[in-house]
């Protein structure tokens, strides 16, 4: 029988069969089943995670040098080598609740892995184990703002941010800097106006500041000029931002800063403030206007994770992903492209990976 002219009834069927199984996976902790429903969008398959970890939300997360997929959830910090889920849990110098971002660095001190936790900025060498050096930077062991982190970005030569709930801290050749934005924004601007994205320029030198009200705003080392929402600058003209609150914000390669917000995403090309904004919502294609997540491949197609699914733009065409096409969840927290370019796609109900229109999903 060929699958692709399969009836839907018999495709519906199918599914709930992979969901049951796959209910039946967890539950045992079973290490792998892979069953595939076959229509002429999509091809669904169903994986559990390695045995003994249960993780279900999957809210941030990196690819190492070695392609190692690294995801914070709601278990602590987890990593996939392409055979082996793995869960890191036995370094007692790394938390593993309320861990909030990550990124991945190459350093001279080898590779390591930058986490965002409510107790400061912590650093781990990997692989991340029970022998890991791991340090955690608070304000009583250094000079950044807080110790209640929640965003970190890396740029380039060394240099590191951090958003806190007091501003921007930046490290570089190990030192801290000092910044130099206070005569726009004074003391208790980021209490009012929370991070909650930072992104970095395709030459490591200009930080962009995603806040929670405040718009966006633009860092370069220890200065400040906003670009939009709480600037100064916005009295001078149109900023064609859809909503102040933004979720998500990624510079593709080529300079261009999409910034994704609870309204649509606004895309700004160039580095004037007042020039250059178009605002896509689902009316040009979006699968839904409140959106948590954006990256772009090599190959420059755009992927937005919003609160009902994914959304595929490949320069010219709108093409968007739900839980019926193969998606583990809707509500996507974050996405991660590897060097194969498989597009890993977190969600509040587990994992999925893209690769080649195949979606599988582990949860």
């Amino acid at each position: 029988m060929n699958l692709n002219n399969r009836p839907e009834a018999d495709y519906n069927l199918c599914k709930g069969i992979i969901r049951r199984i796959n209910e039946t996976i967890i539950a045992s902790s079973l290490a792998l089943v892979v069953l595939p429903c076959i229509n002429a969008q999509s091809t669904e398959t169903v994986r559990a995670l390695g045995e003994g970890i249960q993780a279900k939300s999957f809210f941030a997360s990196a690819i190492d040098d070695k392609n190692i997929a690294w995801f914070l959830t709601d278990q602590g910090i987890v990593s996939y080598d392409g055979s082996k889920w793995t869960l890191h849990n036995k370094n007692r110098k790394i938390i593993s609740t309320g861990l909030r971002d990550l990124a991945y660095d190459f350093s001279s001190y080898g590779p390591e892995l930058w986490i965002a936790t409510p107790q400061g900025a912590t650093v781990a060498s990997l692989p991340v184990d029970a022998r890991s050096g791991a340090t955690t930077y608070y304000p009583g062991n250094s000079n950044i703002m807080s110790e209640n982190v929640f965003a970190v970005a890396i740029g380039k030569k060394g240099l590191r941010w951090f958003g806190t709930d007091k501003g921007i801290s930046a490290f570089s050749e190990r030192k801290w800097l000092t910044n130099n934005y206070t005569r726009k924004y004074p003391d208790g601007t980021f209490l009012d106006y929370q991070i909650t994205a930072l992104e970095t320029s395709p030459d490591g030198d200009t930080l962009y500041i995603g806040t929670r009200g405040g718009g966006v705003m633009r860092v370069y080392r220890d200065d400040v000029d906003a670009v939009s929402g709480a600037s100064e600058y916005a009295s001078w003209g149109p900023i064609l931002m859809p909503s102040d609150n933004v979720m998500s914000i990624h510079v593709s390669a080529d300079g261009t800063q999409w910034i994704g917000t609870d309204k649509g995403v606004a895309k700004h090309t160039g580095y004037n403030t007042l020039e250059g904004w178009f605002v896509i919502t689902k009316a040009e294609g979006l699968a839904d206007d409140f959106v948590q997540a954006i990256n772009s491949d090599t190959k420059g197609n755009l992927y937005f994770g919003t609160r009902n699914g994914l959304s595929l733009f490949d320069g010219t065409n709108w093409t968007s992903y739900n839980t019926d096409s193969g998606l583990s969840g809707n509500n996507i927290l974050t996405i991660a492209i590897d060097k194969h370019g498989v597009v890993w796609i977190g969600t509040d109900n587990g994992v999925t990976s893209l690769k080649e229109g195949i979606f599988t999903i582990y949860r």
